[in-house]
């Protein structure tokens, strides 16, 4: 394999800025995807014949398929200006102290090696294309749980991968942007959780694109056995610079009888990014999926959590808040499909825009005939500071089924004059105020994070919003 190296780039800092990033690049794609791309990314993991034919089939998928263009406007993305495959580490580490000096430096500022010490049961760390660092904690390991990259996962699980692995969640026939995901994936997790194992402490990966104009293309495929139960948190960032990048993950979560599993994700990625991604997860009789989630950065997001009631008695819950800013579109929501009867859902969907950005709640509700006693109740709102930005609310709902309970609302709100000056009488700053009334607007999202999560998403909502009054 030759290595192919490139000249420094510039991270662009907010005050503008820039600090030097390391020419440690042991391989690099040629920009744009090509057969012969995607065949060096299958011989250079040395994958098995069933990978690489699912990454040919998917390039075929995404050459036919058409760019979506029923929601937000993707005409600045080029495919072909877009490097694939970039990769820094030849292994993985299981010792922090191993850890290359600047990718450790990038992680200790965002706090990774103080929260596992702290509170995780286990952590991968991804940079750029592929997975550097991974660790669980013996406890965990000697339940069997099992808890790696998913690029160690193909080599180690083979059998347990394929048979799970974009086949019955995620079909890469399904749009362009999964047929993408399916021919040029690297990194991810992959996350296992035997019968009957509670693990009562969480797991995180966290993903970091730290080159100009690049792709991140992590799979992520968790197994919540009967009876089992997980906690799942991921968070994302990226640097600023002035061409674009694409983030096109893929998450496919199965939660079997009676098992229950939380995604949790943070995503705070630079307004240079297209983040397009598509999770999903099949829950069966008795199961619970839970969707956390937190939008900040990106210059267009895309991002709908789909579950599918699967087996009598599943249940979903879907909380999710997106801060839209200027120049940034935030088409985000959810999907639950009701196939068996007795399924319930709830979808809470906060979005907050300012200085011009735009939201939009696009969402599907179905139930099908024979899902009776179905229950399901969506609610979206809106909190606007200023007369320039737009929040839009996009439902579709299908009943086919009589026997089944329903409830929709969606609504918008302002921070008024009248609320922030009421504050300032009890001795608030402005900035103040208006923090107090968007941490209540918060609130049932905020809630159901781990403390250090949640103090994390609301100091970066409110830098977001600074100075997005008067």
């Amino acid at each position: 394999m030759k290595t192919q190296t490139q000249a420094p780039i510039g991270e662009q800092t907010k005050d503008g800025g820039a600090t030097a990033i390391p020419d440690r690049f042991l391989y690099r794609a040629k920009k744009g995807i090509t057969r012969e791309v995607v065949e060096e990314i299958s011989t250079i993991k040395n994958e098995p014949a069933w990978m690489r034919e699912l990454r040919l089939k998917s390039f075929e998928e995404f050459m036919r398929l058409p760019v979506p263009t029923w929601g937000p406007d993707l005409s600045g993305l080029h495919f072909d200006e877009i490097t694939y495959y970039q990769r820094t580490e030849e292994g993985r580490y299981k010792s922090w102290d191993d850890v290359p000096a600047d990718i450790k430096n990038t992680f200790e500022k965002i706090g990774v090696p103080q929260a596992e010490r702290a509170f995780l049961a286990g952590v991968i760390g991804q940079y750029e294309s592929e997975g550097f660092y991974q660790k669980l904690r013996p406890k965990w390991e000697d339940k069997g749980v099992i808890f790696c990259d998913t690029d160690t996962a193909v080599q180690k699980y083979p059998e347990l991968v394929k048979e799970y692995f974009m086949t019955k969640c995620v079909k890469t026939s399904e749009h362009k942007l999964a047929a993408l995901h399916g021919a040029v994936w690297s990194g991810g997790s992959f996350l296992y959780v035997p019968n009957g194992v509670h693990v009562d402490m969480p797991l995180q990966t966290y993903f970091r694109m730290n080159a100009r104009a690049s792709g991140q293309f992590e799979h992520t495929l968790i197994i919540v056995d009967e009876g089992a139960s997980v906690q799942y948190i991921e968070g994302c960032t990226a640097p600023m610079y002035n061409t674009s990048s694409l983030h096109a993950a893929v998450v496919e979560i199965f939660v079997k009888k009676g098992a229950r599993c939380r995604y949790t994700t943070i995503q705070n990625w630079s307004k240079d990014v297209y983040n397009l991604n598509t999770k999903r997860s099949i829950v069966e009789e008795d199961g619970i999926q839970e969707w956390v989630g937190g939008s900040m950065g990106s210059k267009t997001t895309m991002l709908y959590p789909c579950s599918i009631l699967q087996g009598r008695g599943a249940r979903a819950e879907h909380l999710n808040i997106a801060v839209a800013g200027p120049g940034q579109h935030k088409d985000t929501g959810a999907k639950v499909i009701h196939l068996a009867p007795q399924t319930s859902s709830t979808v809470i969907s906060k979005s907050i825009s300012f200085g011009g950005g735009i939201s939009t709640y696009r969402g599907q509700l179905k139930i099908v005939k024979g899902a009776k006693g179905a229950t399901s109740h969506v609610q979206c709102d809106a909190l606007m500071p200023d007369n320039i930005s737009v929040s839009n609310t996009v439902p579709y709902i299908t009943v086919d089924e009589e026997d089944v309970t329903i409830g929709h609302e969606a609504k918008i709100g302002r921070i008024s004059e009248e609320q922030v000056f009421y504050l300032m009488s009890r001795g608030l700053t402005e900035e103040e105020a208006i923090n107090l009334v968007v941490q209540g607007f918060m609130e049932p999202v905020i809630k159901t994070l781990p403390l250090e999560y949640a103090v994390e998403l609301n100091r970066l909502i409110q830098l977001e919003m600074e100075g997005s009054l008067g």
